[in-house]
């Protein structure tokens, strides 16, 4: 038996090494990595390139807390990346020592989310808001008051997302409701604010946004500013709204799950990623801010071209709350899709 047990003890090792060599599995936001950047970092290693996409932090929370996920690199919001940590999800790969440290633009080092900077690399910032097709609404957008209380021609032609983790903050933000608050009281307007906008919803969905909006069946809707600027500098007729109330802000980093199969591979590829060359192609593509030092001439969203991503109100970036904060977040957003 002893023999039987080492003899498999082995077999695994060598199989886990053999992957290592030539394997990379990443499950990260739907569409947010460059395949310009996958196919050049697979030539430049000889590794093959593995992406699953995931539309919400609540499904890779979910994902890495089941366990033997067999990814080797996700990409989760700060507040949830500190959840992560706080559980043991997440391998400590020592970030602060890569040439990546070095790469992050200083003001997103060390952040509370990350204080000694051993679990990630920041990869992309930006907001959460509310877009509209301008050539169905021409009103005004400086306020969240025309999405949360929509009236004349945004009713019943707004759209949600699913989950309610920028939604509740975005809410809060308008209703001067602290983030994370373990008030009832509180947490009682923001449920009856999302009663009431719900008959002025047509869904409650985090896919197919930009059809969605684009085509007329919604004339506004709760989205990302990175998406909004994508489709509109593609041709679509659409703007992100500067809310005088503030944005919700969120930054995506690179971790590494507890126990992924090919770890020295996805070191490679977030050291490769966070060059300054690569890091601008990246943000070229995704059409979101990018925490690194970037190679400026070669910016394409430059402030002219892209007022979304440098924005001039306040931005509250979402915190990982309390266990009796996000009981009653669950709460609103379970009752009002009841």
């Amino acid at each position: 038996m002893k023999k039987y047990l080492f003899a498999t003890a082995m077999a695994l090792c060598l199989g886990t090494s053999a992957q290592a060599e030539g394997t990379l599995n990443l499950y990260v936001w739907a569409d947010s990595i460059s395949p310009a950047l996958i196919e050049k970092f697979s030539k430049e290693n000889d590794v093959k390139v593995n992406v699953d996409g995931y539309t919400s932090n609540e499904d890779l929370l979910t994902k890495l807390q089941a366990g033997s996920s067999g990814y080797d690199i996700a990409t989760p919001s700060q507040h949830f990346l500190r959840v992560m940590i706080d559980q043991g999800l997440l391998e400590n790969y020592g970030a602060n020592k890569l040439a990546s440290y070095g790469n992050i633009d200083e003001r997103w080092r060390n952040q509370w989310w990350d204080e000694n900077q051993e679990y990630s690399i920041p990869l992309a910032y930006g907001t959460a808001g509310f877009a509209v097709n301008i050539s169905l609404y021409k009103g005004p957008t400086d306020s969240f008051k025309y999405f949360f209380e929509p009236e004349g021609e945004l009713k019943g032609k707004i759209a949600m997302l699913s989950y309610p983790d920028e939604v509740i903050g975005a809410a809060q933000l308008y209703l001067g409701v602290p983030f994370c608050t373990e008030d009832q009281a509180e947490m009682k307007k923001v449920l009856d604010l999302l009663m009431a906008q719900k008959p002025s919803v047509a869904a409650y969905s985090s896919d197919n946004i930009a059809t969605r909006l684009s085509s007329g069946e919604v004339s506004a809707h709760f989205w990302w500013d990175g998406e909004e600027l994508k489709n509109r500098t593609g041709g679509a007729p659409l703007a992100f709204a500067m809310t005088k109330e503030g944005l919700v802000g969120w930054l995506d980093s690179m971790v590494i799950p507890k126990g992924a199969p090919n770890q020295a591979n996805a070191i490679k590829f977030i050291e490769f990623m966070s060059t300054p060359e690569n890091a601008t192609e990246q943000m070229n593509f995704y059409a979101h801010s990018s925490p690194m030092k970037l190679v400026q001439d070669k910016v394409k969203y430059t402030k002219e071209m892209a007022p979304e991503l440098y924005p001039d109100v306040p931005v509250q970036f979402s915190r990982t709350c309390s266990p009796a904060a996000q009981d009653l977040v669950t709460r609103v957003w379970t009752q009002l899709l009841q």
